[in-house]
């Protein structure tokens, strides 16, 4: 009974021996494939980082690793030494190296940023809530679908009653402005002198005078909800829903 206690605890600790040695020389492989090859080091991105972010507060979301060199891009950086007073050109994803293009002066941030109204079009902006705007997730550049409510109905050939149409399409959000939000230490008098609750959005469309004007009107004495609408999207003509319709 011992003899086969002994043997198996003998198993046991063999199996363990085994496992460890199998880490031990996967680790050693390793260390010696990275020997026999060029490594570099870069600076590479550990957090996500928006857009905008200046230089200043980058040091927390970097790390700096051995990377072999053929796979280190030839503008990555190694350090952040000549870029003081830049900002993040684009949003910077976690596994990535940081590229000397991805931080730029922020007058460059700016123009970059900046979308070209039409020739013979004219801006027109409204506030709406996130969930009418994809859960804010439109930027200038995107083209959009406004939706246009109203609570008494607009069609003479309907009875009254609130109806809804996808109006204006494919339209040029040449803007967004969103509310600051409040700091820890209750500083609210930036957010109360914007006229912006917070969470809230100011879009700006490029859209003719006929477009506009109905943007301003529905915004008087109706309700706007956008959608995220790319150049490609299917457009199958105007449609008014009712109450009667909107099940069909």
């Amino acid at each position: 009974m011992k003899s086969r206690l002994l043997a198996g605890t003998a198993a046991v600790a063999l199996a363990l021996v085994g496992a460890l040695l199998i880490i031990v020389y996967a680790n050693g492989a390793d260390a010696r494939a990275m020997a026999n090859m060029e490594v570099r080091e870069v600076l590479v991105v550990t957090k996500a980082v928006p857009a905008g972010t200046a230089v200043n507060d980058l040091a927390a979301s970097l790390t700096v690793e051995k990377v072999p060199a053929k796979a280190v891009s030839a503008s990555a950086l190694t350090t952040l030494d000549t870029k003081a007073g830049t900002v993040a050109a684009v949003d910077l994803v976690p596994g990535e190296q940081l590229l000397d293009q991805r931080l730029i002066p922020p007058v460059e941030a700016e123009d970059d940023g900046a979308v070209k109204v039409p020739a013979g079009f004219q801006e027109v902006s409204f506030q709406l809530e996130p969930q009418r705007v994809v859960g804010g997730r439109i930027a200038a550049g995107d083209h959009v679908g406004v939706a246009m409510s109203f609570k008494d109905g607009v069609d003479r050939g309907k009875p009254a009653g609130a109806s809804t149409q996808l109006t204006l399409r494919k339209v040029l959000v040449t803007s967004i402005q969103r509310a600051p939000q409040a700091t820890a230490s209750g500083d609210a008098n930036t957010a109360q002198e914007t006229a912006i609750p917070e969470g809230a959005l100011i879009i700006t469309l490029a859209v003719n005078d006929i477009d506009a004007n109905k943007i301003v009107f529905t915004s008087e004495f109706g309700t706007i909800w956008l959608t995220k609408e790319p150049m490609d999207a299917q457009d199958n003509g105007p449609r008014i829903e009712h109450l009667d319709t909107v099940y069909k």
